[in-house]
């Protein structure tokens, strides 16, 4: 064979390899779990569904692989009817791994002997603490996360949006409910921050588009209303609804000089003073503007002084405003160290003590390399699925991030949210809150479902807990003990009338 005649025969191979339809590649392996003292035995399924679209006279065509991994209980009598979870992580850009290692699944990342996040080398022990005693659990991949991609032929930049995203996980929560046959299956979403934002967007999209109806949706550190949480010229919400977890931050870090810390229930007392001023006085204050008295304003910085550990002078020229990045940076400036943004209770170092931005978030630094090392090793080896692709923990490759139904306008999922309550009675909702969580503060949530507008009827299906940790609680042991607790009680509360 000449030079010429192989060259054009490796093209071809490589031209069919290329155009070959991907297939679905999954490992099911069996294990078991203790939880409550009692051992559980179940299947874990790891591996990807291939995602197809309908196209005029072509029939379907492949459009994405989605990597996922799902844990069903074994000894169940009818499948079909056992309750079914699907969660995900947030960014955009996350991998499903946080809620995956850290609370939900049978295995969790092992802190060190104090309970603390642990150094490397690192490994995984038994999730006493996990769900799936209560519900089987489907952990997705959203497309260029994890092992998740786009297939040949279509660009992966199509599923990197707000309403693309939605349409792609719901699309693979409706395939694997044909697939495994779990219709009949009490349905459940958990999702960490913009998975908070995904899951309420899907309880409409689910609902919209095929009568899809849910039983419950878990949100873990929440933002469905992004005008809560950036800071922006002309937006002074922000600024109100992040100042009880500075308070919350200043307080572990002792900083707050003029309040009495050292009593019982003094810091959920503190949280409440400081909440009724920044809904109250603080308010007022700032929509005032410059029409605010001298005088009223020097009692509004003492105030601030008093509630963030900042000085009065500091808080003088931020104008009554302190930004999120001003905050991390200066309320630890005299130490040289920074607050963690996901959890104000970690400290930092940065090489610049001037600045007013931190160089890095010191609480995902602390976590990041255990739960990628972990969900490597593990996939790979207790799950025996195999890939040469690089598993996407947080992929940086899903930016920007396209908004363009928002254009002009704040992201805002809440009023989705309501309406699939309201069309769905059934719908019970469980949000986690941490009271150090500086990405999604806790005030901004309860801002966010007081102003849900949502019947009075309804009102009880929401369950708000609140946690002593940060954005990912669950990492702190005795707060992840407390959050099993309180999703039993949840998911019981919504599985009794059923």
């Amino acid at each position: 064979m000449s030079k010429e005649e192989k060259k054009d025969t490796d093209e071809q191979k490589s031209e069919e390899k290329d155009n070959s339809t991907p297939e679905d590649n999954l490992s099911v392996t069996h294990h078991s779990v203790t939880i409550n003292g009692k051992e559980l035995k179940y299947t874990a399924t790891a591996g990807t569904l291939v995602l197809k679209k309908e196209v005029d006279k072509e029939g379907e065509k492949p459009k994405a692989s989605i990597f996922f991994v799902a844990y069903t209980l074994d000894d169940v009598e009818d499948k079909s009817e056992r309750p079914i979870t699907f969660s995900f992580n947030g960014g955009p850009g996350s991998s499903s791994v946080w809620l995956h290692l850290g609370v939900l699944g049978p295995r969790r990342v092992k802190p060190d002997a104090d309970g603390n996040p642990p150094q490397p080398p690192y490994e995984l022990t038994n999730n006493e603490f996990s769900i799936l005693d209560k519900t089987d659990l489907v952990f997705i991949d959203p497309v260029s996360t994890g092992f998740s991609r786009a297939v040949p032929g279509e660009e992966a930049k199509q599923f990197h949006g707000f309403q693309k995203d939605i349409e792609s996980v719901g699309d693979f929560i409706l395939l694997f409910l044909g697939r495994y046959k779990r219709w009949r299956s009490p349905k459940f979403l958990i999702g960490e921050s913009y998975g908070t934002t995904r899951a309420c967007g899907l309880s409409g999209y689910l609902q919209d588009k095929n009568g899809t109806y849910l039983n419950g949706i878990m949100l873990v550190s929440v933002v469905l209303n992004f005008q809560t949480i950036r800071f922006a010229v002309g937006n002074d919400l922000p600024y109100i609804l992040f100042l009880p977890t500075y308070t919350a931050t200043a307080f572990w870090h002792d900083k707050l000089s003029e309040l009495d810390t050292k009593q019982e229930d003094s810091f959920e007392n503190i949280l409440d003073e400081v909440r009724s001023f920044a809904l109250g006085d603080y308010t007022t204050a700032l929509m005032q503007g410059s029409d605010i008295s001298d005088r009223r304003r020097q009692a509004i910085v003492k105030k601030l002084a008093m509630y963030t550990g900042l000085s009065t002078d500091y808080i003088e020229k931020t104008d009554l405003r302190i930004r999120i990045n001003r905050f991390c940076k200066e309320l630890l400036r005299e130490e040289g160290r920074t607050v963690g943004r996901f959890d104000s209770r970690f400290t930092g170092i940065d090489r610049d003590s001037a600045g007013e931005n931190y160089e890095y978030d010191p609480s995902s630094a602390v976590i990041q390399g255990a739960y990628t090392a972990t969900l490597n090793d593990y996939v790979r080896g207790e799950l025996e699925f195999e890939s040469d692709l690089p598993y996407e923990i947080l992929s940086g490759r899903v930016h920007p991030w396209d908004y363009k139904s928002h254009q002009n306008e704040y992201v805002n999922v809440a009023d989705t949210l309501r309406k699939a309550m309201t069309t769905n009675p059934a719908l019970k909702v469980y949000v986690a809150n941490g009271y150090f969580d500086l990405a999604t503060p806790f005030l901004a949530s309860e801002y966010t479902f007081s102003h849900l507008g949502l019947d009075k009827s309804l009102q009880d299906n929401i369950t708000m807990a609140y946690y002593k940790a940060g954005h990912m609680m669950y990492i702190d042991m005795a707060e992840l003990k407390k959050m099993k607790e309180d999703m039993d009680a949840y998911l019981d509360g919504v599985l009794v009338d059923i």
